[in-house]
């Protein structure tokens, strides 16, 4: 008895039904003989499956003379040649993940899902983003025809809460620093909440005094044709610069450390003082908390820390308390100028940020 039976419908298309579940399913094709084609090839890979599975690999293969050699490792490099700078680095580190050892050698067209699942199931939240990565980037390039893992059949990703660092754990960090370099390195990340590498590699040249700005170009955004903010700075930042070079890199060797040194040494600063739950990123979480408890607008916040920031979008969404001021009140602090309005051009638009 064959599994599969043929049968026309209504509309003319054929159909197959399965003979065991009574499933049935069109063929997508109102010519017999192809119907009939593809009824032979149903019942032939039911029969045979494994015989099937070759003849199929022929074909491919025929289609495309890669096809059945290519494997894990190489989808890994192909990916990590089109990154550059600090992302590529990170790429290389995270295909060095011993949970990627399941499927490094394993060539693509005999992967299995299970064999995806064992990888996430040995790895952490990383694997998981960089598995996804990995698969999604071989079926865009057409080197695998189907997902190995259906879209909505990945764990969902689940990271770490990140939290603030408060202005009590930041003065205390800082009055026990005893490295110049590194205390102003802390204090310049309260006030200006960049990331830390583009706070290590800023120059005494962004610095622009008669307009009282800073302008750099977040390192993430070099490729992308996009217009570093210029964003204003005041007493207690300057009093910061004061103490920095005024010519050439603002922090000579901080800049030359890795990103990871930078995050240990500041990891264990915060440890020798008992402080939990925060990394150098707080730094930015803490900046966007307070720009939206003071009621800074937040496309200036955006432009500050760019415009993808989760920073921005977790303290704009939930995280910080705002009680919002009576306009009048709000009127006379600005006639008297205690909130002190940006500065125009001519044409009224603000400078503060560009």
């Amino acid at each position: 008895m064959t599994q599969f039976r043929l049968f026309k419908g209504k509309s003319g298309c054929f159909f197959v039904e399965d003979t065991t579940t009574k499933k049935q399913s069109s063929l997508r094709t109102r010519d017999e003989e192809e119907a009939k084609r593809l009824l032979s090839a149903k019942n032939e890979a039911h029969r045979e499956p494994m015989v099937c599975l070759q003849m199929a690999r022929a074909y491919l293969t025929a289609a495309d003379p890669m096809m059945g050699q290519r494997d894990w490792t190489m989808v890994m490099e192909q990916v990590g040649r089109s990154k550059k700078g600090s992302t590529q680095k990170r790429w290389v580190t995270a295909c060095k993940d011993r949970a990627f050892d399941v499927i490094r050698h394993l060539k693509l067209t005999e992967t299995r899902a299970d064999q995806f699942w064992k990888v996430l199931n040995t790895g952490t939240v990383s694997t998981n983003t960089f598995l996804r990565r990995l698969h999604n980037f071989a079926v865009d390039m057409n080197w695998i025809l189907a997902p190995i893992i259906p879209r909505r059949q990945w764990p969902k990703i689940h990271f770490k809460d990140k939290r603030a660092i408060t202005l009590e754990e930041h003065l205390r960090i800082v009055e026990r620093e005893r490295n110049p370099e590194r205390k102003t390195y802390y204090e310049l990340a309260w006030h200006m909440g960049a990331s830390q590498s583009d706070l290590a590699n800023l120059h005494a040249e962004d610095i622009d005094w008669p307009s009282m700005t800073i302008t750099f170009e977040r390192m993430k955004l070099k490729d992308r044709a996009v217009a570093p903010p210029q964003i204003r700075f005041g007493k207690e930042v300057i009093a910061i610069f004061a103490q920095l070079p005024r010519s050439g890199p603002l922090f000579p060797y901080l800049r030359t450390v890795r990103e990871a040194d930078r995050a240990t040494e500041f990891k264990q600063r915060c440890q020798g003082l008992g402080i939990e739950g925060v990394t150098l990123h707080s730094y930015r979480y803490a900046w966007a908390e307070r720009a939206k408890t003071c009621g800074y607008p937040e496309r200036f916040a955006q432009m500050a820390l760019g415009h993808n920031s989760k920073a921005v979008h977790r303290a704009y969404a939930r995280k910080a308390q705002v009680t919002v001021p009576a306009l009048e009140d709000y009127e006379k602090e600005f006639a008297a100028n205690k909130v002190l309005p940006f500065p125009q051009n001519e044409h009224g638009v603000a400078l503060a940020v560009q």
